[in-house]
């Protein structure tokens, strides 16, 4: 399995269209939530991604820390609906904790809720109530080094 990972200004135009295309698919169209996606934390990210023939399978973003919050930060975590199943969504965290933890002690995540037994298997502890974020369910959890 090749992840790519790339900052956000070595992305090509093609690869960034993809990455916001599935974003788009993925948050906005099917979990019916309507948010900005685009925003400045692209800017301040490392992109990973698994591909297959130029479209992605699953992607995430890792945030330097002291952009989001001062502790280092992974978001949009997504596979898309055809690739689910297939065990993508661990390596590309595992790799997304290795990048995190170079830069910080401490990674802090706004999972969807429904997710957080997958989180924890990753190590994140809940460090809050339950909140809406973007018209979804979510828990700020947190990994220490």
């Amino acid at each position: 399995m090749n992840i790519q990972i790339k900052r956000f200004e070595e992305l090509t135009i093609a690869e960034l269209y993809e990455i916001l295309r599935c974003r788009a698919e993925v948050f906005i169209v099917e979990q019916e939530s309507i948010y900005q996606d685009i925003d400045e934390l692209d800017k301040h990210s490392t992109h990973l991604y698994i591909e297959d023939n130029g479209k992605i399978k699953a992607y995430l973003r890792v945030i330097d820390p002291g952009v989001k919050f001062a502790a280092g930060s992974i978001g949009r975590v997504l596979v898309m609906k055809e690739y689910r199943g297939q065990g993508l969504a661990r390596p590309i965290m595992a790799k997304a904790i290795e990048i995190a933890s170079s830069k910080a002690d401490t990674i802090e995540i706004e999972a969807q809720s429904y997710l957080l037994e997958f989180y924890k298997s990753l190590g994140f502890i809940p460090i809050s109530e339950e909140f809406i974020l973007e018209g979804r369910a979510h828990i700020s959890m947190m990994l220490k080094f």
